[in-house]
C-alpha cells in the first residue's frame, strides 16, 4: 500500500480565536505555538490576521523571533487580505514569511462584496503575490467562500485557478466558509480540482455548522487533497472548525494509507491547556478529549471489559495520554466497583461488596455519580456500621433556621421499638436537633456522650459533590470514641453519625 504524508495546519491561533468571547493574550499565543509545534507536531501554524491590532502585532513578533531560533519560520502563516500592500507592510513589521491571501473563491461575494470583475480580482492578487515575493514572502492562496463557488458558480472557481495556476504559489487553500458542505459534495469537488490541476497543493478547511466537518474531512482526503486546517477542540466561528483531535484518530484509525506528524498522545494536554487559556468549556461527551469519554457508566460494560476487553474499541484511552474509568452509580454494579477496588489496591467479600453497592445505588438516586476518590469513605461508613446492633433509629427530624428567630429542630427517635418526639431550639440547626435528642434520653435518664469535636470534609480528590463525611468525637465517662456519617448531605451526615453514637452507647 502506497503511503501518501498530508500536512496539517493548526489555524487554533487564528480561526479559533474567532470563537465568539476568546482572545488570547500575547503570552498564550507564543505558548501555545511553541506547544502545537514542538510537541504536537503539526506541520504548520495560523497564528493571527494581518492588521487586527497592536496586541497581534506583538504577538506575532514573539512567535516569528522564537521560530527563527528553531528554524520554524516558514511553518508559521498569518491570513492577509488584498489591500494593495498593507498586509504586506504588516507582515514585514511581524516578521513573518509566509501569507495565506484571502481571495474571493465565489462569484456571489466577488459580485456583491468587492464589487469587481474576475480580472480586476485576479490583477490585484497578482499585485499583492508580487510584493510579497519582493519582501520574500511566500504565498498560500485562500478561496474564501470556495464551497459556495463550486455550488454557484464553478466556472468562475476554474477561472480563478487557471490564474492561480500561472503565479509563483506554495498551496490552495479550499475553505467551505460557511460549512454547507456535504461528504458527497467535498468529495467530488475536491477530486475534480485536483485532477484538474495536478501539480498543484491543495489544503481542505472545513467548517461544522451541520455537524459533518470530520466526515467532509474524510472525503477530501480519499479525493486528493494535501492538507488539513483544524484547531483545538473544533474551535472557531458559529459552530466551529473541524476537531484536531477528532481527525487524527480518523486518519489513523480509517485511513491506513495517509500519514501526519501529529503526536496523538499530546492531542488531550494540548486541548486541556486551549480550554484553560480561554475559557471554552470542552463538552464532556466530546470524542477523544471529553471528560466522560472514557468512561464506563453501565456495570455490564465493565462486567463485559473484565471478560476479554468485550466493551473496547481501537479507541484506548492511552493512545491519548488519558486512562479508562468506570463511573459509580446506581448503574454500575458490582462490576465498576470491582473495577475501581482494584486502582485502590482494595479487596471486598462478597458480602461486603454488595453492601457497598447497595450505598452506591442509594447515592446515584441522589446525585449524577460518585468518584473513585469516595470509594474508601463509602467502605468505611458502611463496615463500620455493620457491627453495631440498631437499638435507636432517628425516624424523622425538621430541621428549621430562619433569620431573626433561633434555629429549632422538632425530632421523631425509635428506641427499642417504643417511639419519642421532641422539639428544641438551639444555636444552630445540629445544636437544636442535639437539644432534642437530649431532652428524649432524658426522660429515659440517660445522659447522652458529649461532644468534643466535629470536622467535615470531603474525599480529597473527589470531583464529585456526592459525599461529605462528618467525623464526631464524642466523651462519655472519660473515655473518647468517634463515628462517622457519610452524605450527600453536610447536616444529614452529622444526624447519621449520631443515630450511630446511639446505639453504641
Amino acid at each position: 500500500m502506497q503511503h501518501r504524508k498530508i500536512e496539517i495546519m493548526d489555524t487554533t491561533l487564528r480561526d479559533g480565536e474567532q470563537t465568539s468571547g476568546v482572545s488570547f493574550s500575547v503570552s498564550e499565543k507564543l505558548s501555545l505555538a511553541k506547544l502545537l509545534l514542538d510537541e504536537l507536531k503539526v506541520d504548520r501554524i495560523e497564528v493571527a490576521s494581518a492588521r487586527v491590532s497592536e496586541g497581534e502585532l506583538t504577538a506575532v513578533k514573539q512567535i516569528t523571533t522564537w521560530a527563527k531560533t528553531k528554524e520554524y519560520l516558514d511553518r508559521i502563516e498569518v491570513l492577509t487580505f488584498v489591500d494593495q500592500g498593507v498586509s504586506i507592510d504588516w507582515m514585514v513589521k511581524a516578521g513573518a514569511k509566509v501569507q495565506n491571501l484571502l481571495t474571493k473563491g465565489s462569484l456571489n461575494h466577488l459580485t456583491h462584496q468587492l464589487k469587481k470583475t474576475p480580472k480586476e480580482h485576479f490583477t490585484e492578487i497578482a499585485a499583492v503575490i508580487k510584493l510579497a515575493q519582493e519582501q520574500g514572502i511566500a504565498t498560500n492562496v485562500y478561496l474564501e467562500d470556495w464551497s459556495n463557488g463550486m455550488r454557484n458558480s464553478q466556472e468562475y472557481v476554474f477561472q480563478l485557478l487557471d490564474f492561480l495556476s500561472t503565479q509563483p504559489l506554495k498551496r490552495i487553500l479550499l475553505p467551505d466558509t460557511l460549512g454547507i458542505l456535504t461528504p458527497t459534495e467535498t468529495f467530488a469537488y475536491v477530486e475534480a480540482i485536483v485532477k484538474k490541476y495536478p501539480k498543484l497543493h491543495f489544503d481542505f478547511h472545513g467548517h461544522n455548522d451541520y455537524d459533518l466537518s470530520v466526515a467532509n474531512v474524510m472525503e477530501a482526503l480519499k479525493a486528493g487533497c494535501q492538507g488539513l486546517h483544524l484547531t483545538v477542540n473544533g474551535m472557531g466561528e458559529r459552530a466551529g472548525n473541524a476537531p484536531l483531535a477528532s481527525v487524527i484518530a480518523v486518519i489513523n484509525d480509517f485511513l491506513p494509507n495517509i500519514q501526519t506528524n501529529v503526536n496523538e498522545s499530546s492531542l488531550y494536554k494540548v486541548s486541556k491547556l486551549v480550554s484553560a487559556f480561554t475559557g471554552f468549556g470542552i463538552p464532556a461527551n466530546k470524542p477523544i478529549v471529553g471528560a466522560n469519554v472514557f468512561t464506563q457508566t453501565a456495570g455490564i460494560h465493565a462486567d463485559g471489559d473484565s471478560k476479554n476487553n468485550l466493551y473496547f474499541n481501537d479507541l484506548l484511552p492511552e493512545r491519548f495520554g488519558r486512562k479508562r474509568q468506570y463511573a459509580l452509580g446506581k448503574t454500575s454494579g458490582k462490576a465498576n466497583i470491582q473495577k475501581n477496588l482494584q486502582e485502590l489496591g482494595l479487596t471486598l467479600n462478597n458480602e461486603e461488596l454488595k453492601k457497598v453497592t447497595q450505598r452506591i445505588i442509594e447515592l446515584g438516586d441522589k446525585k449524577e455519580r460518585v468518584t473513585k476518590e469516595d470509594l474508601p469513605y463509602i467502605i468505611s461508613d458502611v463496615l463500620d456500621s455493620t457491627g453495631i446492633e440498631t437499638k435507636a433509629i432517628i425516624k424523622s427530624y425538621l430541621l428549621s433556621h430562619a433569620k431573626g428567630l433561633q434555629p429549632s429542630a422538632a425530632v421523631a427517635v425509635e428506641i427499642e421499638g417504643k417511639l419519642f418526639e421532641e422539639h428544641a431550639q438551639g444555636d444552630g440547626q445540629f445544636d437544636a436537633f442535639m437539644n432534642a435528642l437530649k431532652t428524649v434520653y432524658k426522660t429515659l435518664k440517660i445522659s447522652l456522650p458529649k461532644l468534643t469535636d466535629y470536622a467535615v470534609r470531603i474525599p480529597p480528590g473527589s470531583t464529585s459533590d456526592a459525599l461529605c463525611e462528618t467525623i464526631i468525637t464524642w466523651e462519655s465517662n472519660g473515655k473518647e470514641f468517634i463515628t462517622r456519617g457519610l452524605d450527600s448531605d453536610q447536616t444529614v451526615s452529622a444526624i447519621k453519625a449520631t443515630e450511630k453514637m446511639l446505639n453504641i452507647i
